[in-house]
């Protein structure tokens, strides 16, 4: 036994009453001699006090063997002077050292924590702690098996199962299988010589006016067999601190291609002649300013003879083009320069290749498809069609504003204000993207589908989309697949912009002050108020720095201008992503504006690069009527209902649809669909409709040329490839479809009944007309 006894007459100090010390301890030990020592250490400090809570370090035959960990209880003591008292300590039984090996039992502790209340209550509140989330858990557990997970009804309207599901949303169309890219001449056409001059060009607007523009300039310097420099993009070179690692048309597109593509039908140079150049500093050549609808009659005449005159005609593109969509038939080849200039000359430089094929990469990650959508609302084309009333608030003041100033300008002849619910019904507004979601909702796209949200500008701002994001969590866009620093790699070093930090007011001279106290009114006067907080650059940038303050809106800043330029590599990301995508569905093509959107190039790239693939294209009058027919019950429509949704969006992805966008967008933008001139046709079926003539008389559909032998067969291989490897997937997804049928047969069959019995109650609600 080790008997710990303290020892009180030592010379520690005197203390007052009621103070507290600790008493020292004295180790006697009762041990087998061969046992060695205890040594006690770092007990003291310098004062001769004990330290509270220190660590005992124990030694057994001259080696650390162990460490006990002590605690020494603090004892309130009154001593009076001269007095000596002793104080008996509870002994502690050291026959375990000897034994084990471990050290002292630390049975001091256990009172320890009773003696103290803090200490104690802290004690019962973690233990009360722990037994609730015991508790917690417990019930949790227990309770798991009450939840009904949640799982999606089958659809009744595609009742033969996945597969033919997955074919209709995702495709191929079959009916448009047999139309092919060929844009190659037809007949000789031989490599300009003798050029007449230079035609050097600059191009103001967004994204698809450049794309537009560009296609007519190179079908002009074809027509009058002159050298085409590259021409200027105005969004980029009028931008201050850009990056000078890509200026102008280097900008968007790989200028070494473009040139390189087009070396058998016009010559393309980067620049003019030296001699050439300081004239054209000096503005000594004609210029001319032509519509999107000039005819190629108006080239021949007046502007060939100038050119042949001055040699460089400078010509100004700001109408999104340069020359007429719908030519001659004997121009069919310039048709076809245009399609090689669309969609193989223009290739995007190699960063916005690379980014958006990681992007196309990211989004098809999980292995499944996804649909790209083009909500369409830019502001300039919603105050042309006058849809401000859809909006609410600030916003509807900034497109009336800029309805005013399309007035203003000529290019709108209507009134300031009209009914927009008038305009939409009648298919001028776009869809908003509730809408689109319930659409798509109707056609079967589950709720995980990936949607893709292209377009730069997306008017009304992220709060217009939560409908369209509560429907489809999965609804991205380019900031949320690509990182910041991907994107500020896309744009290039780019110099920083003067600081516009506001200044403060002149100092006044005395003379001045003077004169100010002079002229003021009757003594006493009040204090005058204090100077209001300045205005700083970021906070007057944008619609919102100047719609509260004044009725014009302000020139566009220099960061303005900048991030109108960025504007253009968004839009290109975005036509490369929704391009490769799976299917795409457009909010607002073909407005009747007469300038390319964005849409419709996306569209008749698809058509041309793949007829076949899923491009819806809807008629927003149609949809708009069906869509206000379920106006109260929208989010539980009836099945009739659906079944109209479906078939009017299947037909628009066939022949029907095929046609309809022909007559209807050709005539705006040949890009939107270059058909049939584009285009050859793999066979001939005896249900593949005659000619198809638009009102003016010009074809449509149904005259495609027969594909070349070699493009037939090379086709008839890659399908049968593409056959057999469809063949091994069917059969391994036969046999899992298998074991899920017979795994929840059961279930299935209680699923259909429901499912039946709430169709026919769909069907006895719905009106026998319908």
């Amino acid at each position: 036994m080790l008997v710990l006894v303290p020892v009180a007459d030592l010379s520690l100090g005197e203390t007052d009453k009621g103070l507290s010390r600790f008493s020292l301890i004295s180790f006697s030990s009762i041990l087998a001699p061969s046992s060695s020592r205890l040594i006690l250490s770092s007990l003291l400090d310098p004062r001769g006090w004990f330290l509270d809570q220190r660590w005992i370090f124990f030694q057994i035959g001259g080696e650390p063997r162990t460490r006990g960990c002590f605690r020494f209880v603090q004892e309130s003591i009154s001593t009076r002077r001269g007095g000596k008292s002793l104080w008996h300590v509870p002994f502690l039984d050291a026959s375990g050292l000897s034994r084990s090996r471990i050290g002292l039992k630390c049975e001091l502790c256990f009172k320890m924590c009773h003696k103290s209340k803090i200490k104690l209550a802290a004690l019962v509140g973690i233990t009360l702690s722990v037994l609730s989330l015991f508790v917690h858990l417990f019930v949790a557990n227990y309770s798991v098996g009450d939840f009904i997970q949640y799982k999606l009804r089958e659809d009744y309207l595609y009742p033969v199962g996945h597969k033919l599901r997955h074919r209709r949303l995702w495709g191929p169309v079959s009916s448009l299988e047999v139309l092919q890219p060929y844009a190659k001449p037809r007949s000789f056409y031989p490599v300009p010589g003798q050029q007449n001059g230079f035609i050097y060009a600059k191009i103001s607007g967004g994204f698809e006016k450049i794309r537009s523009s560009i296609c007519d300039l190179v079908a002009i310097a074809r027509l009058l067999n002159a050298t085409l420099v590259i021409p200027e993009i105005q969004q980029s070179v009028r931008s201050k601190g850009i990056s000078p690692k890509f200026r102008s048309f280097s900008y968007l597109y790989d200028e070494e291609q473009f040139i390189a593509s087009l070396s058998d039908d016009v010559i393309v140079v980067k620049s003019l002649p030296k001699d050439l150049k300081e004239a054209r500093k000096k503005t000594k050549f004609p210029t001319v300013s032509p519509k999107a609808s000039t005819s190629p009659s108006f080239y021949t005449r007046e502007v060939l003879p100038k050119l042949k005159q001055s040699k460089v005609m400078r010509i100004l593109v700001s109408d999104g083009g340069c020359l007429q969509p719908i030519l001659p038939s004997n121009m069919d080849e310039y048709q076809r320069l245009r399609c090689r200039v669309a969609f193989h000359a223009l290739q995007f430089r190699s960063e916005i290749q690379a980014l958006g094929n990681q992007m196309v990469e990211r989004l098809r990650g999980t292995g499944g498809p996804y649909l790209s959508y083009h909500p369409g609302f830019v502001r300039d084309t919603l105050a042309f069609h006058g849809c401000a009333e859809l909006f609410q608030d600030v916003h509807t003041e900034l497109i009336q504003y800029t309805r005013k100033q399309l007035i203003k300008q000529g290019t709108v002849d209507e009134d300031l204000v009209v009914d927009s619910f008038a305009r939409k019904t009648n298919g001028s507004c776009p869809l908003i993207p509730e809408e689109v979601g319930l659409l798509l909702r109707a056609m079967g796209y589950p709720p995980n589908t990936i949607i893709y949200l292209a377009g730069s500008e997306t008017f009304g701002g992220q709060r217009i989309l939560v409908p369209l994001r509560a429907m489809y969590t999965n609804l991205v866009d380019r900031t949320s697949l690509c990182t910041k620093k991907e994107l500020s790699n896309l744009i290039g070093p780019e110099y920083p912009l003067p600081s516009n930090l506001p200044q403060p007011p002149p100092v006044k001279s005395e003379k001045q002050l003077i004169e100010e106290w002079k002229k003021a009114g009757p003594r006493p006067r009040p204090l005058p108020p204090p100077p209001a907080r300045p205005f700083y650059q970021h906070e007057k940038e944008g619609w919102y720095g100047w719609i509260a303050e004044t009725d014009t809106e302000p020139d566009p800043s220099s960061m303005d201008i900048r991030k109108q330029a960025h504007r253009l590599l968004w839009d290109a990301l975005d036509y490369y992503v929704s391009v490769e995508a799976d299917a795409f569905f457009p909010g607002f093509n073909n407005d009747g504006s007469g300038w390319p959107d964005f849409s419709s190039l996306v569209m008749g790239h698809r058509s041309y690069q793949t007829a076949s693939g899923v491009t819806y294209r809807p008629n927003r009058k149609t949809l708009v009527g069906l869509l206000s027919s379920m106006h109260d019950n929208l989010y539980h429509p009836t099945h009739n209902w659906t079944v109209l949704v479906r078939d009017h969006l299947n037909k628009s992805l066939g022949v029907d649809g095929f046609i309809a966008e022909a007559e209807s967008s050709k005539t705006a933008s040949f890009l939107s669909h270059p058909f049939p001139e584009c285009s050859c046709r793999t066979s001939k079926s005896s249900d593949t409709p005659g000619h198809v003539m638009s009102r003016s008389g010009k074809l449509l559909y149904g005259n495609e040329e027969e594909c070349p032998e070699w493009m037939v067969r090379g086709l008839a291989m890659a399908s049968q490839k593409a056959t057999g490897a469809k063949d091994e997937d069917v059969e391994e997804g036969e046999l899992l479809e298998d074991d899920n049928e017979t795994d929840g047969q059961s279930d299935s069959d209680n699923g259909n009944r429901s499912d039946t019995n709430r169709s026919m109650e769909q069907d006895e609600e719905m009106d026998p007309d319908d």
